[in-house]
């Protein structure tokens, strides 16, 4: 299992176009990609979970993968994190 936290750092916080993003980048791994916030978790590949959140600007999040391209799928979530300017 691979696992990284992650500050949000968009004005708009974690909003639908930059987690749509989010979720199919997400759907392009085996893995089982996870989106942790507020002691909640909900699947990163599914738009409703993440949206259901609301995730504000500065909050942390705990993205988390388990399967056997986990490494990978982190480290593109991430790429996709800073690219889109939403958190380090």
């Amino acid at each position: 299992m691979a696992e990284k936290t992650f500050t949000i750092t968009s004005d708009s916080g974690l909003h639908a176009r930059p987690a749509t993003v989010l979720v199919n980048k997400a759907g392009q791994f085996q893995s089982d990609v996870s989106l942790t916030f507020n002691g909640r978790t909900v699947n990163l590949k599914s738009i409703m979970g993440v949206m259901s959140l609301g995730v504000p600007k500065g909050s942390e999040i705990v993205i988390s993968a388990e399967g056997n391209d986990a490494e990978e799928a982190i480290a593109a979530i991430e790429g996709v994190l800073k690219a889109e300017g939403l958190g380090e």
